[in-house]
Protein backbone atom coordinates (compact mmCIF):
# COMPACT_ATOMS: atom_id res chain seq x y z
CA UNK A 1 0.00 0.00 0.00
CA UNK A 2 1.47 3.31 -1.06
CA UNK A 3 1.22 5.93 1.66
CA UNK A 4 -0.48 9.18 0.77
CA UNK A 5 -2.05 11.78 3.04
CA UNK A 6 -5.46 10.43 2.06
CA UNK A 7 -4.60 6.73 2.40
CA UNK A 8 -3.31 7.39 5.89
CA UNK A 9 -6.56 9.01 6.98
CA UNK A 10 -9.34 7.97 4.65
CA UNK A 11 -12.82 6.63 4.55
CA UNK A 12 -16.32 7.50 5.67
CA UNK A 13 -16.61 8.72 9.21
CA UNK A 14 -12.88 9.12 9.51
CA UNK A 15 -11.89 5.49 8.95
CA UNK A 16 -8.12 5.37 8.94
CA UNK A 17 -7.71 1.77 7.79
CA UNK A 18 -9.19 -0.53 5.21
CA UNK A 19 -11.00 -3.68 6.49
CA UNK A 20 -8.24 -5.86 5.05
CA UNK A 21 -5.63 -4.12 7.14
CA UNK A 22 -7.78 -4.26 10.24
CA UNK A 23 -8.05 -8.04 10.00
CA UNK A 24 -4.29 -8.37 9.81
CA UNK A 25 -3.57 -7.25 13.40
CA UNK A 26 -1.02 -9.91 14.45
CA UNK A 27 -1.92 -10.21 18.13
CA UNK A 28 -5.53 -11.01 17.38
CA UNK A 29 -8.69 -10.10 19.25
CA UNK A 30 -7.53 -11.50 22.59
CA UNK A 31 -4.44 -9.32 23.00
CA UNK A 32 -4.26 -7.11 26.07
CA UNK A 33 -3.20 -3.49 25.56
CA UNK A 34 -2.41 -1.04 28.37
CA UNK A 35 -2.93 2.65 27.55
CA UNK A 36 -1.27 4.95 30.06
CA UNK A 37 -2.81 8.42 30.05
CA UNK A 38 -6.55 9.16 29.80
CA UNK A 39 -6.37 12.48 28.01
CA UNK A 40 -7.83 13.03 24.57
CA UNK A 41 -5.13 11.04 22.74
CA UNK A 42 -5.10 8.14 25.21
CA UNK A 43 -8.88 7.89 25.56
CA UNK A 44 -9.47 7.83 21.79
CA UNK A 45 -6.65 5.31 21.32
CA UNK A 46 -8.21 3.07 23.96
CA UNK A 47 -11.59 3.45 22.24
CA UNK A 48 -10.27 2.44 18.83
CA UNK A 49 -8.27 -0.49 20.22
CA UNK A 50 -11.44 -1.66 21.93
CA UNK A 51 -13.38 -1.30 18.66
CA UNK A 52 -10.80 -3.57 17.02
CA UNK A 53 -11.55 -6.28 19.56
CA UNK A 54 -8.57 -5.92 21.90
CA UNK A 55 -8.81 -6.12 25.68
CA UNK A 56 -7.80 -2.68 26.90
CA UNK A 57 -6.77 -1.31 30.28
CA UNK A 58 -6.71 2.50 30.48
CA UNK A 59 -4.80 4.18 33.32
CA UNK A 60 -4.50 7.71 34.61
CA UNK A 61 -2.86 8.92 37.80
CA UNK A 62 -5.21 11.88 38.29
CA UNK A 63 -8.36 11.07 36.31
CA UNK A 64 -9.57 11.66 32.71
CA UNK A 65 -8.92 15.25 31.53
CA UNK A 66 -7.94 16.35 35.04
CA UNK A 67 -7.09 19.96 35.85
CA UNK A 68 -3.33 19.57 35.28
CA UNK A 69 -3.70 17.76 31.95
CA UNK A 70 -3.43 19.36 28.53
CA UNK A 71 -6.90 17.92 27.84
CA UNK A 72 -8.50 19.61 30.86
CA UNK A 73 -10.48 22.85 30.92
CA UNK A 74 -13.61 23.98 29.19
CA UNK A 75 -13.25 24.41 25.44
CA UNK A 76 -11.09 23.61 22.45
CA UNK A 77 -11.46 24.81 18.88
CA UNK A 78 -12.10 22.46 16.01
CA UNK A 79 -11.16 23.84 12.61
CA UNK A 80 -9.87 22.72 9.23
CA UNK A 81 -7.71 25.77 8.38
CA UNK A 82 -4.07 24.66 8.42
CA UNK A 83 -2.54 26.41 5.43
CA UNK A 84 -0.13 24.12 3.61
CA UNK A 85 -0.32 21.46 6.35
CA UNK A 86 -3.30 19.70 4.82
CA UNK A 87 -2.62 16.46 6.70
CA UNK A 88 -4.18 18.23 9.68
CA UNK A 89 -7.05 19.54 7.56
CA UNK A 90 -7.88 15.94 6.71
CA UNK A 91 -7.47 14.73 10.28
CA UNK A 92 -9.74 17.41 11.74
CA UNK A 93 -12.33 16.83 9.02
CA UNK A 94 -12.30 13.06 9.56
CA UNK A 95 -12.42 13.52 13.33
CA UNK A 96 -15.49 15.77 13.25
CA UNK A 97 -18.12 13.04 12.60
CA UNK A 98 -16.73 11.08 15.54
CA UNK A 99 -17.00 14.13 17.81
CA UNK A 100 -20.57 14.68 16.62
CA UNK A 101 -21.44 11.06 17.39
CA UNK A 102 -19.98 11.38 20.88
CA UNK A 103 -21.85 14.66 21.38
CA UNK A 104 -25.11 13.03 20.36
CA UNK A 105 -24.63 10.25 22.89
CA UNK A 106 -23.43 12.35 25.80
CA UNK A 107 -26.63 13.91 27.08
CA UNK A 108 -24.89 17.32 27.18
CA UNK A 109 -23.34 19.11 24.20
CA UNK A 110 -19.76 18.22 23.33
CA UNK A 111 -19.62 19.82 19.87
CA UNK A 112 -20.97 23.39 19.56
CA UNK A 113 -21.28 24.35 15.84
CA UNK A 114 -20.82 28.12 16.00
CA UNK A 115 -18.40 28.35 13.04
CA UNK A 116 -14.80 29.55 13.09
CA UNK A 117 -13.46 32.79 11.61
CA UNK A 118 -9.79 33.45 10.81
CA UNK A 119 -8.89 37.01 9.84
CA UNK A 120 -5.67 38.37 8.38
CA UNK A 121 -3.99 41.79 8.04
CA UNK A 122 -2.47 40.88 4.64
CA UNK A 123 -3.34 38.79 1.61
CA UNK A 124 -2.10 35.71 3.44
CA UNK A 125 -0.88 32.50 1.72
CA UNK A 126 -2.11 30.57 4.78
CA UNK A 127 -5.70 31.52 3.91
CA UNK A 128 -5.39 30.64 0.22
CA UNK A 129 -3.65 27.33 0.97
CA UNK A 130 -6.39 26.51 3.49
CA UNK A 131 -9.16 27.29 1.01
CA UNK A 132 -7.48 25.13 -1.64
CA UNK A 133 -7.39 22.20 0.80
CA UNK A 134 -11.02 22.83 1.76
CA UNK A 135 -12.09 22.82 -1.89
CA UNK A 136 -10.38 19.46 -2.43
CA UNK A 137 -12.37 18.07 0.51
CA UNK A 138 -15.64 19.74 -0.44
CA UNK A 139 -15.82 21.91 2.68
CA UNK A 140 -18.13 24.96 2.46
CA UNK A 141 -15.56 27.47 3.71
CA UNK A 142 -15.73 31.08 2.56
CA UNK A 143 -13.22 33.86 1.87
CA UNK A 144 -14.71 37.12 3.20
CA UNK A 145 -13.91 40.79 2.73
CA UNK A 146 -13.66 43.13 5.74
CA UNK A 147 -17.03 44.66 4.81
CA UNK A 148 -18.67 41.22 4.72
CA UNK A 149 -17.17 40.31 8.09
CA UNK A 150 -18.27 43.60 9.64
CA UNK A 151 -21.88 42.98 8.55
CA UNK A 152 -21.96 39.41 9.81
CA UNK A 153 -19.89 39.80 12.98
CA UNK A 154 -20.46 43.31 14.39
CA UNK A 155 -18.95 42.43 17.77
CA UNK A 156 -15.45 42.47 16.19
CA UNK A 157 -13.56 45.56 14.96
CA UNK A 158 -11.85 44.58 11.69
CA UNK A 159 -9.70 47.71 11.38
CA UNK A 160 -6.47 46.88 9.55
CA UNK A 161 -7.81 43.50 8.34
CA UNK A 162 -7.45 42.53 4.68
CA UNK A 163 -9.33 39.23 4.42
CA UNK A 164 -11.17 36.55 6.38
CA UNK A 165 -11.72 32.80 6.18
CA UNK A 166 -14.95 31.43 7.66
CA UNK A 167 -15.55 27.73 8.35
CA UNK A 168 -19.30 27.33 9.04
CA UNK A 169 -19.15 23.61 9.83
CA UNK A 170 -16.72 23.81 12.75
CA UNK A 171 -16.84 25.23 16.26
CA UNK A 172 -16.03 24.33 19.86
CA UNK A 173 -15.44 21.06 21.69
CA UNK A 174 -16.23 20.93 25.40
CA UNK A 175 -12.91 19.48 26.44
CA UNK A 176 -13.17 17.88 29.88
CA UNK A 177 -16.73 16.71 29.26
CA UNK A 178 -15.81 15.01 26.00
CA UNK A 179 -12.91 13.01 27.42
CA UNK A 180 -14.84 11.96 30.50
CA UNK A 181 -17.82 10.93 28.35
CA UNK A 182 -15.57 8.87 26.10
CA UNK A 183 -13.99 7.08 29.07
CA UNK A 184 -17.43 6.33 30.53
CA UNK A 185 -18.47 4.81 27.20
CA UNK A 186 -15.22 2.82 27.08
CA UNK A 187 -16.00 1.34 30.51
CA UNK A 188 -19.65 0.61 29.63
CA UNK A 189 -18.37 -1.27 26.57
CA UNK A 190 -16.21 -3.55 28.72
CA UNK A 191 -13.00 -1.54 29.02
CA UNK A 192 -11.00 -1.49 32.23
CA UNK A 193 -10.25 2.00 33.58
CA UNK A 194 -7.97 2.39 36.61
CA UNK A 195 -7.19 5.53 38.58
CA UNK A 196 -3.58 4.62 39.27
CA UNK A 197 -0.07 5.85 38.54
CA UNK A 198 2.20 3.67 36.42
CA UNK A 199 5.91 3.34 37.10
CA UNK A 200 8.68 0.77 37.45
CA UNK A 201 8.61 -0.83 33.96
CA UNK A 202 10.01 -4.37 33.60
CA UNK A 203 11.78 -4.95 30.30
CA UNK A 204 13.30 -8.00 28.65
CA UNK A 205 14.13 -9.13 25.14
CA UNK A 206 13.43 -5.76 23.55
CA UNK A 207 9.89 -5.57 24.92
CA UNK A 208 8.11 -4.06 27.88
CA UNK A 209 6.62 -6.89 29.93
CA UNK A 210 4.84 -5.11 32.78
CA UNK A 211 4.51 -1.88 34.70
CA UNK A 212 4.23 -1.49 38.45
CA UNK A 213 1.10 0.07 39.94
CA UNK A 214 0.18 0.92 43.52
CA UNK A 215 -2.11 -2.14 43.48
CA UNK A 216 0.53 -4.48 42.03
CA UNK A 217 1.89 -5.07 38.54
CA UNK A 218 0.12 -4.89 35.23
CA UNK A 219 1.20 -7.19 32.42
CA UNK A 220 0.13 -6.59 28.83
CA UNK A 221 1.00 -7.62 25.30
CA UNK A 222 1.60 -4.01 24.25
CA UNK A 223 1.64 -0.55 25.80
CA UNK A 224 0.66 2.94 24.66
CA UNK A 225 2.06 5.89 26.60
CA UNK A 226 -0.07 8.97 25.90
CA UNK A 227 1.14 11.13 28.76
CA UNK A 228 1.14 14.63 27.31
CA UNK A 229 3.56 16.87 29.23
CA UNK A 230 4.69 13.92 31.36
CA UNK A 231 6.04 11.96 28.38
CA UNK A 232 9.53 13.53 28.65
CA UNK A 233 9.64 12.64 32.36
CA UNK A 234 8.84 8.98 31.77
CA UNK A 235 11.17 8.63 28.77
CA UNK A 236 13.90 11.24 29.35
CA UNK A 237 16.49 9.46 27.21
CA UNK A 238 14.15 8.92 24.23
CA UNK A 239 11.82 11.94 24.32
CA UNK A 240 13.55 14.39 26.63
CA UNK A 241 13.64 17.92 25.22
CA UNK A 242 11.88 16.91 22.00
CA UNK A 243 8.64 17.71 23.82
CA UNK A 244 8.54 20.83 25.98
CA UNK A 245 5.59 21.87 28.17
CA UNK A 246 4.93 25.62 28.17
CA UNK A 247 2.69 27.76 30.34
CA UNK A 248 -0.51 28.99 28.64
CA UNK A 249 -3.05 31.36 30.18
CA UNK A 250 -6.69 31.85 29.14
CA UNK A 251 -9.21 34.40 30.33
CA UNK A 252 -13.00 34.72 30.36
CA UNK A 253 -14.90 38.03 30.42
CA UNK A 254 -18.58 38.72 31.08
CA UNK A 255 -20.41 40.18 28.05
CA UNK A 256 -22.85 43.07 28.54
CA UNK A 257 -26.09 41.99 30.22
CA UNK A 258 -28.66 40.76 27.74
CA UNK A 259 -26.35 41.24 24.73
CA UNK A 260 -26.98 38.28 22.44
CA UNK A 261 -24.20 39.20 20.01
CA UNK A 262 -21.70 37.20 22.08
CA UNK A 263 -23.70 33.96 22.09
CA UNK A 264 -22.80 30.95 19.92
CA UNK A 265 -24.47 31.28 16.56
CA UNK A 266 -24.13 35.05 16.53
CA UNK A 267 -20.45 35.15 17.44
CA UNK A 268 -18.05 32.60 15.94
CA UNK A 269 -14.95 31.10 17.36
CA UNK A 270 -12.18 33.26 15.96
CA UNK A 271 -8.46 33.62 15.43
CA UNK A 272 -6.70 36.90 14.64
CA UNK A 273 -3.70 35.70 12.61
CA UNK A 274 -1.93 38.96 13.45
CA UNK A 275 1.11 38.28 11.29
CA UNK A 276 1.53 34.85 12.87
CA UNK A 277 1.30 36.13 16.47
CA UNK A 278 -2.14 34.64 16.94
CA UNK A 279 -4.83 35.58 19.43
CA UNK A 280 -7.96 33.42 19.51
CA UNK A 281 -11.18 32.94 21.42
CA UNK A 282 -14.73 31.69 21.73
CA UNK A 283 -18.22 33.09 22.21
CA UNK A 284 -19.96 32.88 25.58
CA UNK A 285 -20.22 29.08 25.85
CA UNK A 286 -22.60 27.85 28.54
CA UNK A 287 -22.56 31.31 30.17
CA UNK A 288 -18.94 31.04 31.36
CA UNK A 289 -17.92 34.25 29.58
CA UNK A 290 -16.20 35.19 26.33
CA UNK A 291 -12.84 33.41 26.14
CA UNK A 292 -9.56 35.01 25.04
CA UNK A 293 -6.05 33.60 24.75
CA UNK A 294 -2.71 34.52 23.20
CA UNK A 295 -1.32 31.59 21.23
CA UNK A 296 2.35 32.53 21.77
CA UNK A 297 4.25 29.86 23.68
CA UNK A 298 4.76 30.81 27.30
CA UNK A 299 7.58 29.91 29.66
CA UNK A 300 8.73 26.29 29.90
CA UNK A 301 7.17 24.62 32.94
CA UNK A 302 7.03 21.44 34.97
CA UNK A 303 3.41 20.19 34.79
CA UNK A 304 3.61 18.95 38.39
CA UNK A 305 5.08 22.09 39.91
CA UNK A 306 3.99 25.11 37.86
CA UNK A 307 2.02 27.88 39.55
CA UNK A 308 -1.59 27.73 38.32
CA UNK A 309 -2.36 31.36 39.21
CA UNK A 310 -2.62 33.70 36.26
CA UNK A 311 -0.08 36.48 35.79
CA UNK A 312 -0.96 40.17 35.66
CA UNK A 313 1.26 40.56 32.59
CA UNK A 314 -0.68 37.95 30.62
CA UNK A 315 -3.99 39.48 31.68
CA UNK A 316 -2.85 42.96 30.64
CA UNK A 317 -1.72 41.63 27.25
CA UNK A 318 -5.10 40.01 26.58
CA UNK A 319 -7.08 43.01 27.83
CA UNK A 320 -5.14 45.35 25.53
CA UNK A 321 -5.92 43.08 22.58
CA UNK A 322 -9.56 42.70 23.65
CA UNK A 323 -10.12 46.43 23.93
CA UNK A 324 -8.66 47.04 20.47
CA UNK A 325 -10.43 44.25 18.59
CA UNK A 326 -13.62 43.83 20.68
CA UNK A 327 -14.51 47.37 21.80
CA UNK A 328 -17.93 46.31 23.11
CA UNK A 329 -16.09 44.34 25.81
CA UNK A 330 -14.04 47.26 27.14
CA UNK A 331 -14.21 47.22 30.95
CA UNK A 332 -15.88 43.79 30.88
CA UNK A 333 -15.27 42.07 34.23
CA UNK A 334 -12.94 39.09 34.37
CA UNK A 335 -15.03 36.07 35.33
CA UNK A 336 -12.38 33.35 35.20
CA UNK A 337 -8.69 32.76 34.50
CA UNK A 338 -6.99 29.43 33.89
CA UNK A 339 -3.39 28.33 33.57
CA UNK A 340 -2.77 25.17 31.60
CA UNK A 341 0.03 24.08 29.29
CA UNK A 342 0.83 23.15 25.76
CA UNK A 343 3.08 20.13 25.32
CA UNK A 344 4.98 21.20 22.25
CA UNK A 345 6.96 18.98 19.96
CA UNK A 346 9.99 20.67 18.44
CA UNK A 347 8.13 21.54 15.23
CA UNK A 348 4.43 21.29 16.13
CA UNK A 349 3.89 17.88 14.50
CA UNK A 350 2.52 15.08 16.64
CA UNK A 351 4.63 12.25 18.01
CA UNK A 352 3.04 8.87 17.23
CA UNK A 353 5.83 6.34 16.94
CA UNK A 354 7.17 3.08 18.30
CA UNK A 355 9.80 3.22 21.01
CA UNK A 356 13.22 2.72 19.36
CA UNK A 357 14.21 -0.11 21.74
CA UNK A 358 10.87 -1.55 22.91
CA UNK A 359 8.96 -2.95 19.96
CA UNK A 360 5.63 -3.24 21.81
CA UNK A 361 5.58 0.35 23.12
CA UNK A 362 3.98 3.25 21.26
CA UNK A 363 4.66 6.86 22.25
CA UNK A 364 1.81 9.32 21.59
CA UNK A 365 2.03 13.03 22.34
CA UNK A 366 3.20 16.40 21.12
CA UNK A 367 -0.29 17.89 20.83
CA UNK A 368 1.42 21.28 20.58
CA UNK A 369 -1.65 23.34 21.41
CA UNK A 370 -3.62 22.23 18.34
CA UNK A 371 -3.99 18.50 18.97
CA UNK A 372 -7.29 18.16 20.83
CA UNK A 373 -9.55 18.38 17.77
CA UNK A 374 -7.64 15.53 16.12
CA UNK A 375 -8.13 13.10 19.01
CA UNK A 376 -10.39 10.62 17.15
CA UNK A 377 -8.02 10.25 14.20
CA UNK A 378 -4.90 10.25 16.39
CA UNK A 379 -6.46 7.35 18.28
CA UNK A 380 -7.38 5.51 15.10
CA UNK A 381 -3.91 5.89 13.60
CA UNK A 382 -2.18 5.02 16.90
CA UNK A 383 -4.24 1.85 17.29
CA UNK A 384 -2.97 0.67 13.89
CA UNK A 385 0.57 2.00 14.26
CA UNK A 386 1.05 0.02 17.47
CA UNK A 387 1.05 -3.17 15.41
CA UNK A 388 2.78 -1.65 12.39
CA UNK A 389 -0.41 -2.15 10.36
CA UNK A 390 -0.14 1.18 8.53
CA UNK A 391 2.89 2.75 6.87
CA UNK A 392 4.56 5.17 9.24
CA UNK A 393 3.75 8.83 8.63
CA UNK A 394 7.18 10.55 8.68
CA UNK A 395 5.81 13.73 10.23
CA UNK A 396 4.73 11.79 13.32
CA UNK A 397 8.07 10.03 13.78
CA UNK A 398 10.49 10.44 16.65
CA UNK A 399 13.26 10.99 14.11
CA UNK A 400 11.73 14.29 12.96
CA UNK A 401 11.70 15.73 16.50
CA UNK A 402 14.72 17.71 17.70
CA UNK A 403 15.97 19.26 20.92
CA UNK A 404 15.86 22.71 19.29
CA UNK A 405 12.31 24.02 19.04
CA UNK A 406 10.98 25.91 16.02
CA UNK A 407 7.22 25.97 15.64
CA UNK A 408 6.10 25.25 12.08
CA UNK A 409 2.43 24.19 12.43
CA UNK A 410 -0.27 26.77 13.18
Amino acid sequence: MKLTRRSLLSGAGGAALSPAILKAAPLGSKSHIAVIGAGVFGAWTAHHLQQLGHRVTLLDAHGPAHSRASSGGESRMTRAAYGKDDIYTRMSTDSLPQWKALSGASGLPIFVPHGVLFFFPTDEPYAHDSIAAHRRLGLPSQLLTPAEMARRFPMIDFAGIRMGLFEPGFGALMARRSVQTLVRQFVRSGGDYRHEAAHGPRQSGGKLRSIRLSSGSLEADAFVFALGPWLPKIFPDVVGGRIQPTRQEVFFFAPPAGDRRFLPGAMPGWADFNGGDIYYGFPDLESRGVKFAHDAHGAAVDPDAQDRRHSEAALADVVAFRDRRFPLLRNAPLTEARVCQYENSSNGDFLIDLHPRLSNVLLVGGGSGHGFKHGPEVGRYAAARLFDRVPAEPRFSLATKAETHKREVH
